[in-house]
């Protein structure tokens, strides 16, 4: 299986997932890079995979299935246009043509329907859980924010995580004055930022390596509990109480 990141507009990927024959996309926003990267390989589309309804994720999927129809698999719980097959917690997206299964796990917090999908070593969470950050609360709380990382992190340090947006640098400079001392994060900013000075991807990121330099997975940790009082004024008395206070000083940083 090659895994294979498509930019498009300005920090969005779509995920692309083909055998060399038969190709499977993740949140496809725009419809033309998608195109251009099917027709330049010689792949066929087989399938639409949707986590949520925002615009950037989902813009494409009238192009791309008047092109070619295809399963269009997505969150019952949103109205979105195309979808096919809505799929709600515990579901599973086949697509026999890349012998994938992917399971379904609800996370709402970002949109109040968000879904991710998870199998063969593999996460593909949309925007719920970034490198070293996490997705604003659209339309959900910090309780199913809580909720559905914890969720997430459950799923095993080897999993890959393949997040939808480019944001590892900025959440990266966020995580610094969130948690100022940690070597691990600041080892893996300076691999970052080498990255991207030659215009590559950050992602996939792990669970594993979430676990040690991303903040909202870290609300335990007195370094982050020290500089969440300091920034709110408040000490936090719990985990939930710092991971609101930490999604709120994110928002305004």
């Amino acid at each position: 299986m090659n895994i294979i990141p498509v930019s498009a507009f300005r920090d969005n990927y779509i995920w692309l997932l083909h055998n060399g024959k038969q190709a499977a996309v993740v949140d496809p926003g725009d419809a033309a890079p998608v195109q251009l990267f099917l027709n330049a390989h010689g792949l066929s589309l087989c399938a639409i995979l949707i986590t949520h309804h925002h615009a950037d994720h989902t813009g494409g999927i009238q192009a791309l299935t008047q092109a070619c129809p295809v399963p269009v698999f997505g969150p019952a719980a949103e109205a979105i246009a195309g979808v096919t097959h809505p799929l709600t917690e515990g579901d599973t997206a086949c697509v026999p043509e890349l012998a994938l299964e992917l399971q379904v796990i609800s996370v709402p917090a970002h949109t109040a329907g968000h879904i991710a999908y998870h199998g063969q070593g593999m996460l593909f969470c949309g925007d719920t859980l970034f490198s070293a950050g996490c997705g604003r609360l659209f339309e959900g709380t910090p309780e199913q924010l809580q909720q559905a990382l914890s969720r997430l992190v459950a799923l095993g340090d080897d999993t890959q995580v393949y997040c939808t947006h480019e944001y590892t640098l900025s959440n990266l400079a966020f995580a610094r004055a969130a948690e100022p001392d940690n070597l691990a994060r600041d080892q893996y900013a300076k691999h970052c930022e080498a990255l991207r000075a030659e215009n590559l991807p950050t992602l996939p990121t792990s669970i594993g390596l979430e676990r040690q330099i991303n903040p909202f997975l870290r609300t335990r940790c007195g370094t982050v509990i020290d500089q969440v009082a300091a920034h709110s004024g408040k000490r936090p008395r719990n985990d939930l109480e710092c991971l609101t206070a930490l999604r709120a000083w994110k928002d305004v940083f």
